[in-house]
């Protein structure tokens, strides 16, 4: 049995804002590479299936907000709504949402999940705005931001040569890493701007290790798996080809 309504199931599958099962990180970097101040989308929140979450791109970050589910339609914060869209509609006639700094947003553009992202991080070519009447030509081929991934690698010391496991992140050109998956402040931010190359390396006394190439120093990272490392140096790769673009 669905746990929705027939109403809630038509009205979600016809949005094409909606974009499922989107993680919090990935509706950041969509948002941030590619849409405008007041771009939006809907996704599902990890609360349960009558909870879901509204991003909002503001100025330089991304806010998101709980949208709950009810019998009677939508409910956000102390308003309720028959629909989806009689939401969007009332909050896009005026200010809505006060960020943490005080700044007022309103809902722009629908972000749609029918755009192009690159999955095996070759270019691509993504909406720069939506709805605006504009054709394939006014699609920019880069989008060097969209490709985001995170996990645990073995990483090389600097100065002494142990290994240790940390926590990386990958968003836009920066790559982060943490001691661990639960410390919100990075040992080091990486750009990889600076970087020239990455590679499968084999002289280390490890397997599945790679390694970037910055002016100074090179970074040498291990992962569980030989898949896993390939996907890294994969993702990794496609960021530096789209740099090299840009110049």
């Amino acid at each position: 049995m669905s746990l929705y309504s027939d109403t809630s199931v038509d009205e979600l599958e016809t949005l094409g804002w909606y974009h499922y099962d989107l993680s919090r990180h990935a509706a950041e970097a969509l948002l941030l590479s590619n849409g405008i101040v007041g771009s939006y989308l809907l996704r599902n929140s990890n609360k349960g299936p009558s909870f879901f979450a509204l991003s909002v791109r503001a100025k330089d970050s991304v806010k998101h907000f709980h949208v709950t589910r009810k019998d009677n339609g939508y409910r956000f914060g102390f308003n309720e709504f028959a629909t989806l869209q009689d939401f969007v509609n009332h909050f896009a006639n005026q200010p809505l949402l006060g960020s943490d700094t005080g700044t007022l947003m309103v809902l722009k553009c629908p972000y749609p999940w029918r755009v192009e992202e690159p999955s095996i991080y070759e270019s691509v070519r993504v909406h720069t705005a939506v709805q605006t009447g504009r054709t394939e030509n006014d699609l920019v081929p880069n989008a060097p931001s969209l490709g985001t991934k995170e996990g645990y690698l073995v990483k090389q010391g600097a100065f002494v040569k142990s290994w240790k496991q940390r926590w990386f992140t990958l968003n836009r050109y920066e790559l982060k890493y943490f001691k661990d998956k639960m410390c919100e402040e990075p040992i080091r931010t990486l750009d990889l701007r600076a970087c020239s190359a990455v590679q499968f390396d084999y002289s280390q006394d490890r397997v599945n290790c790679f390694c970037l190439v910055f002016p100074e120093r090179t970074f040498y990272l291990c992962a569980k798996t030989g898949v896993e490392a390939d996907e890294w140096i994969k993702i990794i790769r496609w960021k530096l080809s789209q740099t090299l673009k840009g110049q």
